[in-house]
């Protein structure tokens, strides 16, 4: 899916591949862990807080946490783009309390990741991406 976003925001030029079904879709630009390079991977955001925006590590179900998400615990400051208007933020996982309130908010509307939540053992993380100040 992240070959297929990329493409057709580079064929329209910007103009589609910004959403998927109903949710918005982003550019996360972690660091490397083990390279140091960029790494750059298209994800959908369920849930917006003002200028915060909400992923979900969800890695469709799997018992291991996607490889952006363990860059960002490593290195939490990402770049995002948004519609291609880049900024720089600050990524974190919720806390307990946020992550009660925002999954089943999450779920409810998009309950994909409630069925990807059955298929693990592990709990799946929200990561919150921060603007700088």
């Amino acid at each position: 899916m992240n070959a297929l976003h990329k493409s057709l925001l580079a064929v329209s030029f910007g103009k589609f591949g910004w959403d998927a079904g109903k949710m918005p879709v982003l550019k996360l630009t972690t660091t490397g862990r083990k390279s140091g390079q960029k790494r750059t991977i298209m994800l959908t955001s369920p849930m917006q807080l003002g200028e915060t925006w909400v992923i979900v590590a969800s890695k469709g179900g799997d018992d291991d946490h996607p490889a952006w998400f363990l860059n960002l615990q490593a290195d939490p400051t990402v770049e995002v783009d948004i519609r291609g208007k880049k900024s720089v933020r600050t990524a974190r996982l919720a806390t307990p309390e946020e992550r009660s309130t925002m999954w089943p908010q999450i779920t409810s509307v998009y309950t994909g990741y409630a069925g990807y939540q059955e298929r693990t053992q592990r709990e799946i993380p929200l990561v919150l991406l921060e603007p700088q100040a």
